[in-house]
This record gives C-alpha cells, sequence and structure tokens, in this order.
C-alpha cells in the first residue's frame, strides 16, 4: 500500500485507491457517493495505460482547472454513451458533473478550442476533461427535452421525485417511443443571485400619457440581446436557444453575464407600447385556485392589480395581501403523499405581472415546478396542450404573453365563426371553395372548428401549475389532476379581452374544461 499522505497530490504512479480517493474528494455532489465512486474508478483503471493523460485528469481537478491540462480521453462507444452503474449517459457529461457543475444539462458544454478530442469533433477517442469544455447556459426557452426522431433517448427523459435527476430512466409510459413532452427550463447562472426586479426592462418612466395611465408598469424597449438558434451539439437532433452575442469564458469558469442575460425568450418590443384595450385594468390581475389531486381546497385567493407580484408558498401566514400560504389550509381527505409531497413546496413560486399582463415566474422552491402554459409551448413549437415545462429551482421564466394570447383569441373565434358559415353551406349542399368564406377545405373536420367553445377559449387565460410532482407520458400521472399539489391560475385583464372578443362575432356553446 502507498504511504502517500491524504493530503499530499497522487500521481499517475499511485495505486488506482489512491487516486480515486484523492479525485472522489473533489467531487461537487450532485450525484450519490455510490456512482461518483464507480465512475472515477472507472476512469481511472482506463486511464492507468496511459499515465500522461491520468496525470492531466489529477492536475486539472486537484488544482480545479488553474494549470492547463492535456485531453484526458476513452474510447467512443457505438452509440457515444458510457454506462456507469447501470446508467448511460454521455462521458464528457458524467464526469463534468462529477467534478464542476452538478445541475449541468447535457445540452450546455461546449469545447474550449484547444481541445482536440471533444465529444462533438467525434473522433474514435473522447475527451472528459471537465476543464475542457464550458457551460453555455440557455437563458431562453430551452428545447434540450424536444427530440425531432420519432422516439426519445431515455436519457432525454427527465423525472422529479424529491430529487434533482436531470437524466432519469424513463418510465414505463414513456419507453415504448413517446416523444418527449416534459420540456426543461434550468435556471441561469446569475438567476439565484439576482434581485427580484424587472432586471432586462428599462426602469418605467412616470404614466404622463393616457395610454399608459392604467397600466404603469409596461415595460420601454428592452434592451436585451437577440436569440439566435443553434444547433444541437450532439448527434441527436436537439434544438437549443441560446443568447446571442456571448462574452468569453474562461477556461475554468464563467465571466461575468452581462445584466441582460436572463431565462427568457427575447421579443423586439417597441417603446411604449398602447394597451390592448382601453378597457379599465382589472381589480385583481389574477385569482388563485389550489388542488389536492382533483378537490379544490380553500378559497380562490384573488390577487390586487396594486401587487404585481404574488408569492404562493407551503408556509402559513393567513393575512393574504401578496402572499398565497397553501400551509395552512386544511383537507379532511388529505392523504398521506399528498402530506408528503406538501411538505416540499417550500418558498414555493413568485408570480409577477409585467406591462398589460404578462407574466413571469421565478421558482423560489428547493424543487422543481411544473407548467402548463400555451405560451411557452408555442415558444417550443409545440401544438397547444401538448408539453409539460419543467422549470427547475432559481429559474426565471415568461409563461404568459398577452399580446400572443389575445392574437390567438381573435384567429381561433375568427375560425369558428367561418367553419361555422362553412358547415352551414355545406348543410344546404354549397360546399364553400378557397375564394369563399374561411376558405376551409372539407377535408379539415368543419365541425370541430365550429365546435370551438367558449371553454376553448378561456383555456388561453388559464395557467396550471404543479409543485414538486410532474405529470404526463414521463411520469406515472397522466393528467395534473393525478399531482398531490397544484394550483390553477386566471388571469382577468386575458379574460377582459376575451370578452370582448365574445361580443364581437358569436360562438358555438363552451365544451367542458378538461
Amino acid at each position: 500500500m502507498d504511504n502517500m499522505s491524504i493530503t499530499n497530490t497522487p500521481t499517475s504512479n499511485d495505486a488506482c485507491l489512491s487516486i480515486v480517493h484523492s479525485l472522489m474528494c473533489h467531487r461537487q455532489g450532485g450525484e450519490s457517493e455510490t456512482f461518483a465512486k464507480r465512475a472515477i474508478e472507472s476512469l481511472v483503471k482506463k486511464l492507468k495505460e496511459k499515465k500522461d493523460e491520468l496525470d492531466s485528469l489529477i492536475t486539472a481537478i486537484t488544482t480545479n482547472g488553474a494549470h492547463p491540462s492535456k485531453c484526458v480521453t476513452i474510447q467512443r462507444t457505438l452509440d457515444g454513451r458510457l454506462q456507469v452503474a447501470g446508467r448511460k449517459g454521455f462521458p464528457h457529461v458524467i464526469y463534468a458533473r462529477l467534478w464542476r457543475w452538478p445541475d449541468l444539462h447535457k445540452n450546455e458544454l461546449k469545447h474550449v478550442k484547444y481541445c482536440q478530442y471533444a465529444f462533438d469533433l467525434k473522433c474514435d477517442s473522447v475527451c472528459v476533461n471537465p476543464y475542457h469544455y464550458e457551460r453555455v447556459v440557455s437563458p431562453g426557452i430551452d428545447l434540450s427535452g424536444l427530440t425531432l426522431q420519432s422516439s426519445a433517448p431515455s436519457s432525454m427523459l427527465v423525472k422529479d421525485e424529491y430529487v434533482h435527476d436531470y437524466e432519469a430512466q424513463p418510465s414505463l409510459s414513456s419507453a415504448e417511443g413517446h416523444s418527449v413532452q416534459t420540456i426543461q427550463h434550468p435556471p441561469s447562472n446569475r438567476a439565484s443571485t439576482e434581485p427580484y426586479s424587472t432586471p432586462a426592462m428599462l426602469a418605467p418612466t412616470e404614466a404622463s400619457t393616457t395610454s399608459t395611465t392604467n397600466f404603469p408598469n409596461i415595460p420601454v424597449a428592452s434592451t436585451s440581446q437577440p436569440t439566435s438558434i443553434l444547433t444541437g451539439s450532439h448527434s441527436d437532433g436537439l434544438l437549443q436557444i441560446a443568447s446571442g452575442p456571448q462574452p468569453g469564458t474562461q477556461q475554468n469558469g464563467f465571466t461575468a453575464q452581462p445584466a441582460t442575460y436572463h431565462h427568457r425568450p427575447v421579443h423586439n418590443e417597441l417603446a411604449f407600447q398602447p394597451p390592448i384595450s382601453n378597457h379599465p385594468a382589472p381589480e385583481y390581475w389574477c385569482s388563485i385556485a389550489y388542488f389536492e389531486m382533483d378537490v379544490q381546497v380553500g378559497e380562490t385567493f384573488k390577487v390586487p392589480s396594486s401587487c404585481p407580484i404574488v408569492t404562493v408558498d407551503g408556509y402559513v401566514d393567513p393575512s393574504g395581501g401578496d402572499r398565497f400560504c397553501l400551509g395552512q389550509l386544511s383537507n379532511v381527505h388529505r392523504t398521506e403523499a399528498i402530506e408528503r409531497a406538501r411538505l416540499h413546496i417550500g418558498k414555493g413560486v413568485q408570480l409577477e405581472c409585467k406591462g398589460e399582463g404578462d407574466v413571469w415566474v421565478r421558482c423560489l422552491s428547493d424543487h422543481a415546478v411544473f407548467v402548463q402554459s400555451y405560451y411557452l409551448d408555442r415558444e417550443a413549437g409545440r401544438a397547444p396542450g401538448d408539453a409539460v415545462h419543467k422549470i427547475y429551482p432559481s429559474a426565471y421564466i415568461k409563461v404568459f404573453d398577452l399580446r400572443q394570447c389575445h392574437r390567438q383569441m381573435q384567429q381561433q373565434a375568427a375560425t369558428a365563426q367561418a367553419a361555422a358559415a362553412a358547415q352551414a353551406a355545406a348543410v344546404a349542399g354549397n360546399i364553400p371553395g378557397p375564394g369563399s368564406v374561411g376558405g376551409i377545405a372539407p377535408a379539415i373536420s368543419l365541425s370541430a372548428a365550429a365546435g370551438i367553445g367558449v371553454d376553448d377559449l378561456r383555456r388561453l387565460c388559464i395557467l396550471r401549475m404543479s409543485f414538486v410532482k410532474g405529470w404526463g407520458p414521463d411520469y406515472p400521472r397522466q393528467s395534473i389532476k393525478e399531482t398531490p399539489c397544484w394550483i390553477e391560475i386566471h388571469l382577468h385583464r386575458a379574460l377582459q379581452l376575451l370578452d370582448e372578443v365574445l361580443h364581437t362575432m358569436p360562438i358555438a356553446d363552451p365544451q367542458p374544461l378538461d
């Protein structure tokens, strides 16, 4: 056995056990000790015959990248992934998580220029030196949960059961060719340290014109950089939106990001956008109902327009105002599983109304929240209601856009009206062509289009959010009504606009919500 002391840095000539012990001391703690030990032992054994690379690894890890180091390579597998302790993952991601970023998502790595065997270079060997990669955090909508293939690799399925597990094994319901419907929204590296303000906006001026009197917090021109769509860095057909242009990063970490580098898609907004409607702002900007499974618990909580920021948490203060405390609510039918989930709500979420009615969410909890948002669906290129969005702790993201919602209302209502006219013409034996009302071809279901009801449009004005537990094909729960604790948020300004739209055109009888 070596007589090397624990405080001394080992070399490639030392016993594997000593090297593993030393490298274990530098792990970041995102993985279990067992998994970390297996992964490090596997790597050290593979490098035992390549002493210069093993020394490079030891130098890089024990100095936290302060000293330049060479590539540390292992053989590339057929599918590019490495299996450790029964789990498969990209090798450079596994070791970057172990020693640098425990919350790393696999599409956030970019190799440094001098790395000769980086994963993306498709060489026979793959460099797993964590300090040969930089982390590029997506500030906008993260499409890494989407696949362009017909079936999803298991490493893309996401699960959160009280633990931060970014790359879990697939559930039974999703293993058979389901496309991934849980889209991840990790925090940017600045999100957790910023004050709760409106960072990427210029300070709003005092309301001095009639067009902004009702909405003094309408933002002026955004100072954010435009977003650019990048193709995924791996060969599994992924897309990711990242901010551009990026500042240079250093080998062993990030330089400071600009103040406008935020977790959001950026639109070129005109300064002082006039309100969509001259109708006075509602007394309450939203109302929040809390549910356990399919049962509403407690009364609906209304948030005054004078409180643009409201916190929904798991504590017990009953005074209301800008805090809706779920911990104080009792339910005689509450199960042990629900009680257990409620314990993890913690600091919960912060909902912020911006401008005339846009809504942003900040996850304050130690656990992810799961959101149903038609705005995020659209940004991710999905059909409305087709995805569940996982918002990680400290993330701050836009979940509702009033103007987009208003456009959708108008389009759907117009489509319903045109379809109803076309259906009436079809019944009369006069099938409309492209030049007639609506131009809807008979191949499209006229009855479906004509059957758009008030509740279909009302869904556009509603957000749903589950604490701790997700739902959808990646989880055992298929509906949000099967999750232990969730909230439904009705957005009053959007409902006002919907009322105006409904007054302008006739529409079919409502369909039941869900």
